[in-house]
């Protein structure tokens, strides 16, 4: 039988790595979307590879925030494998900045990435998705979280109207194509997204906000991503799984 076919956005570092990982351990071949470094993509295709020496990995190379590129990304994907099995819209930014300095640049860029990007791939790739295939979107834990502080006024509404879209998709493409849609909510992982630009203090406050005082890894959201990619999640859609350590509950 052919191998299902996984097509993962921010393919090529962190918890997108991770998945690619993951998702090649369980059978998939895989069509890796990144933007800029085929270094990461190189070395991802090698890490996959070790793991399943047969698997395929496709590079796709594309800029998102591009509306015609989210089209022509599902377009070389299904010239290579004429279908996607599981879509898994990973990519996004997370600017932090306090609310009076953002810009509509700001409001522009990111959009463009988490919300806008998402949006277009998903509508690009459901002619392609076979029944019983699955969709999965990433959000955030901290959109549950009271405590939120100003610095994620960009990001945060970005991944609440990624939300509110599963829980739509889930309903139309379930009941059209028997297509299941959900959404993974990482709590703080250790990712370079997440790192970038906090000092150890602040990372080490954020780690002990959860009961086993730590960050959570890639790895460990990618499995969250594997189930929901497989056959265990037959039952499962139109959910948000929040996959933070009790940070949250």
């Amino acid at each position: 039988m052919a191998a299902k076919v996984a097509m993962i956005t921010g393919g090529t570092k962190g918890i997108g790595r991770a998945t690619a990982v993951h998702l090649a351990s369980l059978g998939f071949d895989l069509a890796l979307v990144y933007s800029s470094s085929s270094q990461d993509f190189d070395a991802t295709k090698s890490e996959v590879q070790g793991v399943r020496a047969g698997a395929k990995v496709l590079e796709v190379k594309a800029d998102l925030t591009k509306s015609e590129s989210n089209k022509s990304a599902v377009d070389k994907v299904v010239r290579e494998f004429g279908k996607i099995d599981a879509l898994i819209l990973n990519a996004a930014i997370m600017p932090m900045k306090p609310f009076a300095a953002c810009t509509e640049e700001d409001l522009d860029k990111i959009h463009a990435l988490n919300y806008k990007s998402p949006f277009l791939m998903t509508q690009a790739a459901v002619p392609f998705i076979p029944k019983g295939g699955r969709i999965i979107f990433l959000s955030t834990t901290l959109n549950t979280n009271s405590s939120i502080t100003e610095p994620y006024v960009l990001y945060c509404p970005t991944k609440g109207a990624i939300e509110q879209l599963a829980r739509i998709l889930a309903k139309s493409l379930g009941g059209e194509k028997g297509i299941r849609v959900n959404t993974v909510a990482p709590g703080p992982t250790a990712t370079e997204l997440f790192l970038k630009g906090k000092p150890d203090e602040l990372v080490a406050r954020i780690a002990s906000a959860n009961p086993f005082n730590r960050l959570g890894s890639p790895e460990e959201i990618a499995q969250a991503i594997g189930f929901l990619s497989g056959p265990s999640s037959a039952w499962v859609s139109g959910q948000i799984l929040r996959v933070n350590g009790a940070m949250v509950v």
